[in-house]
C-alpha cells in the first residue's frame, strides 16, 4: 500500500470534517442560545448549555448556575432547563416533586411549571434565531458585494483566450452587438437580452468613455466561463474551478455559456470532453452530466441534465453599497426563498414527482461543507446561513421531540385548557424519536447509495 499517496486524501478528509464541525457548531450554538436567552428572559432557569453530546471536554459554571460545556460528539447540542429529564425537554417527575418539596415557588423557574407563553416563546426562539441569523448573514453579504451601478458599468475585466478585449474599468455599456442591456435585475429582461446576442466572439461593445461614445471589441457578454461551482456536482468532480473558460466541448469550439448549457441538456448524460483555459494553459477534463431536479419559475420541478456551474459575465460590473434597508430586504427574501424551495421540494418528493435522493444526510452535508469552505470564507459563511435556515425549518415540523412538536403540545394545551397526560407525552415522544432516527438513517442511505 502506498501510504504516502494517502496523505493528501487524509488531509482532505480532515479538512472536510473540520468544515462540517465548524458549520454545525455555529448553527447549533445560535439555535440553542435562542432557547437559552429567551428562557432566561422568561424566568426559566437553564441548568446546562451544551454544544455536542457525550463525554464533556470542557465546562464552566457561570454566576447564574448554568453549566456551559463542549462535549465530544459535535453533532448537535441542547439546553437542559430546570425540571427537564433529558436533552429533549422531557419532564422529570421526581425532580419536579423534589423542587416542590423544597420550595414550591421554584416551580415557576422550571420549563414545565412556567406559564404557557413563556414555554412557547422559549421553544420557538431556537428556530427563530436560526432564521434571524440567516437574514443577517445574507444581508451582510449583500452589503459586502454591493449592487451593480446603473447604468451598467465595467468594474474589473478578465482575460479570455484569443481575444484582445478593449473594455476598460469605468466604461459605461451603451449596447452590445447593437442591443441595449436592460436596467435593474429583472431576470426576464436579461434572459431576452441573452437570446438576442449572436453566438460569436468578439462582439462590438458601444461604451461611454471620457465623455464620448466609442466602439470596442470584447468577448461574448455571457462567455462560457465558470462563475461558480456547486458543491458535490459533476463539475466539481471533474475538477472545474471558478474563472475557468470552456473553449470547446468534444472538440467543437464554443463562445457562449448558453452553448454549454444546450450541449449539456442535450447530452442524455453521456460523458463530455471539455477543453478548459485556465491561467494561460489549456486542459482537457472529462465531465459526466447528472440528472437533476430543478425548480421552475412558475412552480413545480423539471428534470434536466446538469453539471453544476453558474455562468459569469464578460466583466465584473462596478458596484455601489446598497442601503441597510435594501440589504435587510434581500436577506429576508433569500431566507424566504430557501424555506419556500425546501417545502416545495419536500412536497414533490412525497408526491413522487422528484427523486428522494435530493435529501442529503451527514456525509453529504460534510462533503458540501468542505467543498464550499475551499471556495473562500464568504461562500462558507453563506453556506452556513443556508444550513441555518434548513435547521430552523426542520425544527418547526410538528414532530414530537422537535421544537415544532412541543409547540403542537402547547397549542393543544391552549385550546383544551390542560396539557396532554404524561403517559400520552411519553408515547408521542417515543414515536417522534423513532421518526427522527428513521429520517437520519434514510438520509444516510442516500449519501451512500444515491
Amino acid at each position: 500500500m502506498d501510504i504516502l499517496g494517502l496523505i493528501p486524501q487524509f488531509g482532505g478528509l480532515l479538512y472536510t470534517i473540520a468544515a462540517f464541525v465548524a458549520a454545525l457548531s455555529v448553527i447549533v450554538a445560535v439555535h440553542e442560545y435562542g432557547h437559552y436567552i429567551v428562557g432566561r428572559w422568561s424566568g426559566i432557569h437553564a441548568e446546562v448549555f451544551s454544544i455536542g453530546f457525550g463525554p464533556v471536554l470542557w465546562s464552566r459554571v457561570d454566576r447564574r448556575g448554568t453549566r456551559w460545556q463542549i462535549a465530544a460528539l459535535p453533532f448537535g447540542g441542547y439546553v437542559k432547563f430546570m425540571g427537564d429529564a433529558n436533552a429533549a425537554s422531557g419532564k422529570d417527575g421526581d425532580s419536579m416533586a423534589d423542587i416542590y418539596r423544597r420550595n414550591p415557588q421554584d416551580l415557576r423557574r422550571t420549563m414545565h411549571g412556567a406559564p404557557l407563553w413563556a414555554r412557547a416563546a422559549t421553544v420557538a426562539a431556537g428556530p427563530v434565531f436560526n432564521f434571524v441569523m440567516s437574514i443577517l448573514v445574507f444581508s451582510a453579504i449583500f452589503l459586502a458585494r454591493g449592487v451593480p451601478v446603473e447604468p451598467l458599468t465595467v468594474g474589473e475585466t478578465q482575460n479570455y483566450p484569443g481575444i484582445e478585449s478593449g473594455l476598460r474599468p469605468g466604461d459605461r455599456i451603451v449596447s452590445v452587438a447593437g442591443h441595449i442591456p436592460p436596467e435593474g435585475n429583472e431576470s426576464s429582461g436579461w434572459d431576452r437580452f441573452e437570446t438576442l446576442l449572436p453566438l460569436e466572439s468578439p462582439l462590438d461593445y458601444k461604451v461611454a468613455r471620457d465623455g464620448a461614445e466609442v466602439v470596442v471589441a470584447g468577448p461574448h457578454f455571457y462567455p462560457a466561463v465558470v462563475g461558480s461551482v456547486i458543491p458535490r456536482s459533476a463539475a466539481q468532480d471533474a475538477g472545474l474551478r471558478p474563472d475557468d473558460v470552456i473553449a470547446a466541448i468534444d472538440g467543437t469550439p464554443i463562445v457562449a455559456f448558453r452553448q454549454l448549457k444546450d450541449t449539456v441538456e442535450g447530452s442524455g448524460g453521456k460523458p463530455l470532453v471539455l477543453d478548459v483555459w485556465r491561467d494561460g494553459e489549456t486542459l482537457q477534463l472529462l465531465l459526466v452530466p447528472r440528472r437533476t431536479d430543478t425548480p421552475k419559475p412558475e412552480g413545480g420541478y423539471e428534470t434536466n441534465w446538469r453539471i453544476g456551474v453558474a455562468s459569469g459575465q464578460a466583466f465584473e460590473p462596478a458596484t455601489t453599497t446598497p442601503s441597510v434597508g435594501a440589504a435587510l430586504a434581500a436577506g429576508v427574501e433569500g431566507t424566504y426563498n430557501i424555506v419556500q424551495s425546501s417545502l416545495s421540494g419536500l412536497w414533490h418528493m412525497i408526491a413522487g414527482q422528484i427523486s428522494t435522493c435530493n435529501i442529503s444526510g451527514p456525509i453529504g452535508i460534510a462533503q458540501a461543507s468542505g467543498a464550499v469552505a475551499s471556495q473562500g470564507a464568504q461562500s462558507f459563511i453563506a453556506f452556513i446561513a443556508v444550513l441555518s435556515t434548513a435547521v430552523g425549518l426542520l425544527n418547526l415540523f410538528p414532530i414530537p421531540a422537535l421544537d415544532g412538536g412541543h409547540l403542537m403540545f402547547y397549542a393543544y394545551e391552549a385550546v383544551a385548557g390542560k396539557p396532554p397526560s404524561d403517559n400520552v407525552l411519553r408515547v408521542l415522544m417515543a414515536i417522534g424519536i423513532t421518526l427522527i432516527l428513521s429520517l437520519m438513517l434514510f438520509s444516510l442511505s442516500n449519501d451512500l447509495f444515491c
